[in-house]
This record gives structure tokens, C-alpha cells and sequence, in this order.
């Protein structure tokens, strides 16, 4: 394997880098003729969760369907350029053939995704904002009694009525029922509600001429679907970017700033290719894109300005002259020619 070509990439590469930016890596290599005709042939190569490698065949189909961090390496500042082998400028020399109409729904959409990302946030900063506490299948049931419904704890609370005391046996054909009984005596054994650590309700032995106080009903689905929020939001919490949550608490949008930086250059970029045919990496905009990431300005209305020039690109690149593909046999060529070229 012989690496061809890598780059310092993301905010680094843009100029919106902060103090607290990883530094990101991604490159090209070339594999020998042995590994591409026998089974070591290998599309990618992930060094780290901040490097990245493509072999040049699957580098080369990337930039055919206008993958815009493919794209992006062939536009690299001078200063982000790590190596370069004299093969990839034969590549480098032909970057203007990777433009293409293309380019609309790959940036366009990317940017889409962003903003998605930006609002889909909202909803586990609104938990952690409402100090979310895990719950027991206790919390998700309810008593119906003379007509209405209550929940169980205010019942129980209510009517000075202890939990351990209660009893409950399953009422066929009424799903997740049940008759709630209670040991006034404390001779009966019954078993309560729910165990401690349980995640289902218990059921307890009944001596027949008993009566039950109420019918109750366990909300099981409604105890599920809190228990897969709660985990889906323990692990938001562990693994979020603690600097981005710090800055979304202080401008106190909800909204992920960072997406919208993201967001703005990539709309920017997909003007500059439709109008200027080239991919200004390093952008000059980059205090103004940062003053996004803080939340500088009205994230809100921000979204709907984007949107609305979503909709112009679309316009904007149906009138450019730029080719509405990649030509296949050009790249085929190209390939052959890098491959021929490494030694």
C-alpha cells in the first residue's frame, strides 16, 4: 500500500477552528496489483475515529457522485497538504471535471441534514432542562374508580393505602387490567404492585370471597417506550460534545449551532460552484460562520433563510452550464493512468 495523498480536513482546513477542535486527517492510497486482483483488496481504511484513507478506485467513485468531502480534498490550502504523491496531481490536474450538476443535491442535501441534525437536538435538551429521573412500571399505572381515572400513587395516597398491602390478579380479556385488591387484615400475603427492580407488575393469590377495590391498568407500552427514551438519552448524555453543549446552554436556542455553521458553508460552497466551476475550501466567511456556531445570531430564523435558499440553488444550478455527470470513461482513463504513474 502506498499512501498518495493526505490532508489536515474540517475545521482546520475551513479556518473555524476553536481551542478545543480535534485536528482530522484524510488521504488516498494506492494498493499493489496483487492485493487488487487477489482478496486484500480494502475500499477504506479507518486509522482512528480522526483519520481516514480511500483507496484511489473507490477515492475516484466517491468524487463521481459529487461526495462533497471528497471534493473538498482536491481543494485543499497549500498549508493543509501533508503529501502528495506526483501521481495524485494527475488527479488534482482534472479536479474541474468533478464538478457537475450533481454537486446540487450533495451539498444541498447535506445541508438539508444539517439543519435536521440542528433541530433534532431540541428534544434531549429539553430532558436534561427537566432533570429526567428513570421510572418504575409504578409511575405507569392507573386506577379507574366511579367513572375516572387517577393515577395509582395519588389512589393509594388518597385513601392512606399502602403499596406492599395491595394485590393484584389478571382480568381476562382486558389487556393489561387488573382487579386491585387489599389486605386490610395483613394476614393475607399479598405481594404489592411491582418489585423494586421488576419490570413487569406482580400478581398475588386471592382467597375467593374477597373483593376488589378498583380495577387498575399497567400502561406497559407507555412504561416502554419511557425506558427506551431513557436509555436513547443516557446515551445522548455520555457521549455528547461537551463544548457544543456548553455553547447551545449559553446562547440558550436549542438549536446546535455547529450544524448551522456547517450548514451555511454548504450552501456557500454550492453557489460558488454553480456560479465561480471551483470549491473555495478555506473560507473567507469563517468569523462570520463562527459567530453561528456561538449563537451570535437568531438560529431560528437562520433555519428559515436557508431553507428558502435551498430552494434557489435548485434554480441556480438548472440554468449553470456545468455537466450533469461525471463522464465514466474519463475516470475509467484517469484510474489507469494513476495506477500506471506509482511506483
Amino acid at each position: 500500500m502506498k499512501i498518495m495523498y493526505k490532508a489536515i480536513v474540517g475545521s482546520q482546513a475551513y479556518g473555524t477552528n476553536t481551542q478545543n477542535s480535534d485536528v482530522d486527517f484524510k488521504g488516498v492510497y494506492a494498493q499493489s496489483v496483487d492485493d487488487l486482483i487477489g482478496f486484500n483488496y480494502k475500499e477504506q481504511i479507518e486509522v482512528s475515529k480522526d483519520e481516514c484513507y480511500y483507496e484511489v478506485r473507490r477515492f475516484l467513485q466517491l468524487l463521481q457522485s459529487a461526495n462533497p468531502t471528497m471534493l473538498e480534498l482536491l481543494y485543499m490550502p497549500d498549508d493543509c497538504v501533508i503529501e502528495k504523491h506526483p501521481a495524485f496531481e494527475l488527479i488534482i490536474e482534472n479536479k474541474h471535471r468533478f464538478l457537475t450538476k450533481k454537486c446540487l443535491h450533495s451539498f444541498g442535501g447535506y445541508a438539508v441534514a444539517q439543519i435536521k441534525k440542528a433541530k433534532g437536538l431540541d428534544k434531549k435538551l429539553n430532558w436534561e432542562h427537566d432533570k429526567v429521573v428513570r421510572k418504575t412500571p409504578f409511575d405507569f399505572c392507573y386506577v379507574y374508580e366511579d367513572g375516572k381515572t387517577t393515577t395509582l400513587l395519588h389512589y393509594l395516597d388518597k385513601n392512606k393505602l399502602n403499596e406492599a398491602k395491595c394485590g393484584l390478579v389478571a382480568l381476562n380479556h382486558f389487556k393489561d387490567c387488573y382487579a386491585l385488591y387489599y389486605d386490610f387484615s395483613g394476614d393475607l400475603g399479598y405481594r404489592g404492585i411491582v418489585s423494586e427492580k421488576g419490570n413487569e407488575v406482580k400478581l398475588s393469590s386471592i382467597p375467593k370471597d374477597e373483593k376488589p377495590l378498583c380495577i387498575m391498568n399497567f400502561n406497559k407500552e407507555g412504561y416502554s417506550s419511557h425506558c427506551k427514551d431513557y436509555v436513547e438519552y443516557e446515551t445522548w448524555l455520555k457521549n455528547r460534545n461537551v463544548q457544543r453543549y456548553v455553547d447551545i446552554q449559553h446562547h440558550q436556542q436549542q438549536i446546535d449551532g455547529k450544524n448551522l455553521l456547517h450548514c451555511r458553508r454548504l450552501l456557500d460552497m454550492a453557489k460558488e460552484i454553480a456560479t465561480e466551476k471551483t470549491i473555495n475550501v478555506r473560507r473567507k466567511n469563517a468569523q462570520d460562520l463562527l459567530k453561528i456556531r456561538r449563537g451570535e445570531i437568531n438560529l431560528a430564523e437562520f433555519m428559515q433563510t436557508a431553507e428558502e435558499e435551498i430552494t434557489e440553488l435548485t434554480k441556480l444550478f438548472e440554468e449553470c452550464d456545468l455537466p450533469n455527470e461525471v463522464d465514466t470513461d474519463f475516470v475509467n482513463a484517469l484510474l489507469l493512468e494513476v495506477r500506471k504513474s506509482i511506483k
